[in-house]
């Protein structure tokens, strides 16, 4: 198996709901579920690697608070060359919706000071090469960002495949956005975007031709990956040629970090040298496992698991 490795946001969740309606200003709502989480996208898909016991390294920063510290621990070794911040440890405070859907309420903290040198401390391109670091939390990491250049220059010195999940833009998508996520596609062997990103992005309402037109933009060997919840996952791959995997049914508990799930089996599967529609079916099964099961589970479902679905 080609080495994995993940760069990016690593943040506190605490989710919380379901909570319908919205409650009033200056209300109180009881709602029945809470849990504490490593958070952040570049941590859900380390974690989905934890659990499938996937060997990966992952480079992130924290704050100099408990929350820094509780995350720190909940990496154990791989933490160890993390930079800690003076700034508190950014939070977000997922609000759950009965319809699956969810509101963030996220404060900056320590992610914008997460920069190129905070990499290097943690990771050794020559160990990497021939291998795949998924990229993620552009728009949060603003000191890392802006040195996104020097990482591919990087990442392609070493043989080191980038795989980009921009997440969404806090300002939307504007023209500067578009802009510098299309020059960063150019630099990337693999894109991962979920369906609205990857139409509002090309402009283009049909996911499968914004796939397409922004895989024009990347580099020769190229895949761009359409995640769709529901409705599974398509990609355009090397040849231009469209593959696609369904998702399979399941009973929603929690979508917060699915994407980010996917991503972790998805390229698991590819570094493992599967094929592309077998690398989406391995990234729809391993998200819909975790958004529906409580504990967050991501593995195959057991068979006591089953009889009760």
């Amino acid at each position: 198996m080609k080495p994995l490795a993940v760069i990016g946001n690593v943040n506190i969740d605490l989710i919380l709901g379901p909570a319908a309606p919205w409650p009033k200003a200056g209300t109180e709502i009881i709602v029945d579920h809470d849990e504490l989480r490593v958070g952040g996208q570049a941590g859900n898909s380390a974690l989905a690697w934890e659990g499938l016991g996937v060997d990966y390294e992952i480079a992130a920063n924290v704050g100099s608070d408990q929350f820094g510290r509780w995350l720190s621990e909940a990496f154990g070794a791989r933490s160890s060359k993390w930079p800690v911040r003076p700034e508190g440890t950014t939070l977000s405070v997922g609000i759950t919706h009965p319809d699956g859907e969810r509101t963030f309420f996220t404060t900056r903290g320590h992610l914008p000071r997460f920069n190129l040198d905070d990499v290097f401390a943690v990771l050794d391109g020559q160990k990497l090469t021939g291998g795949y670091v998924l990229l993620c939390g552009a728009f949060l990491t603003e000191d890392l960002t802006r040195d996104y250049d020097a990482l591919f220059d990087w990442a392609d010195k070493h043989g080191i495949t980038v795989a980009l999940d921009t997440g969404w833009p806090l300002d939307s998508w504007s023209n500067e956005n578009c802009n510098a996520t299309r020059h960063w596609l150019s630099r990337c062997g693999v894109a991962l975007m979920n369906e609205v990103e990857t139409t509002t992005l090309a402009g283009i309402d049909d996911p499968a031709e914004a796939a397409r037109a922004l895989h024009a933009l990347m580099p020769e060997g190229a895949i761009f990956v359409v995640k769709r919840g529901p409705d599974g996952a398509i990609a355009v791959d090397a040849d231009g040629v469209l593959a696609s995997a369904a998702a399979p049914k399941v009973t929603v508990v929690d979508t917060i970090g699915a994407g980010d799930v996917f991503n972790a089996g998805f390229l698991a599967a590819l570094a493992s040298g599967e094929p592309l529609a077998a690398c989406l079916s391995a990234g729809t099964a391993v998200a819909s496992r975790a958004i529906s099961t409580l504990p967050r589970s991501y593995g195959p479902a057991q068979a006591s698991e089953e009889a009760v679905q």
